[in-house]
């Protein structure tokens, strides 16, 4: 019996402190979209059935966990969005992309990782994923199955390292913002540019490496409204 009440009291109390978090939360944000969204994976995470101490113990954990980092639980939550946005945007473009690549999101640093069947399935994935909101640097680990089409590697991973280069020396350009592919010598600028003008200086160096024979600059504005990007939901999750 006196187990019963102990359980009772501990659940009482945590319902009030996530109350609490949850209320602390819509006051610190305008209810647009995003805060919106931003309010339901905390409710997701904070408010869970009591249907047992050990599901109500985890989420509690995780929450707080996740509130110690420096990022804080509401840089988590954007973490989170951004990844599902990614996702989503795999999705969209070749199931198995979303099948057989996967995401790391830290303050807006996305890592991707995994492996694709062609050079360009690759270049989509980076593509896609700077277009999301909130992205500030991609970094590119996705490995090719299939290298049978390529004619000289080497000589590509040489093209993208003189490049990479080239952007970080420059004082006018944020190459952090930037990815840089290169498949027989087509070299595909993904990012983002502060302006146009930047984006064109880009360009302009990728024309004075060697053995480049095409440029195509996939790299959008800053402030481009297709990075705002809705999450697609599978039909069959629906």
């Amino acid at each position: 019996m006196h187990g019963s009440r102990t359980i009772e009291r501990y659940d009482f109390w945590m319902q009030r402190a996530n109350r609490f978090m949850v209320r602390r939360a819509l006051k610190q944000h305008v209810m647009t979209m995003p805060s919106i969204i931003r309010c339901f994976f905390i409710a997701a995470i904070l408010i869970l059935p009591l249907g047992g101490c050990g599901v109500l113990i985890g989420a509690g954990a995780a929450a707080g966990t996740a509130s110690m980092e420096e990022r804080g639980l509401g840089g988590a939550i954007d973490d989170k969005l951004i990844q599902a946005r990614i996702n989503s945007n795999w999705l969209e473009i070749d199931s198995n992309l979303f099948i057989g690549l996967s995401s790391e999101v830290h303050e807006g640093r996305v890592l991707l990782t995994g492996s694709v069947a062609k050079p360009e399935h690759r270049v989509d994935a980076v593509r896609s994923t700077w277009q999301v909101d909130g992205v500030r640097e991609v970094i590119n680990q996705i490995e090719i199955k299939d290298r049978s089409g390529l004619a000289d590697y080497a000589r590509d991973a040489w093209i993208t390292t003189q490049l990479i280069v080239k952007l970080t020396v420059d004082g006018a350009i944020k190459a952090i913002n930037y990815s840089i592919d290169t498949v027989n010598g087509h070299v595909f600028i993904m990012g983002i540019a502060q302006d146009s003008a930047e984006r064109d200086r880009v360009g302009a160096h990728a024309q004075d490496v060697g053995y480049v024979r095409r440029i195509t600059n996939y790299a959008v504005l800053k402030n481009d409204p297709s990075r705002r990007l809705k999450v697609i939901v599978p039909a069959s999750a629906k």
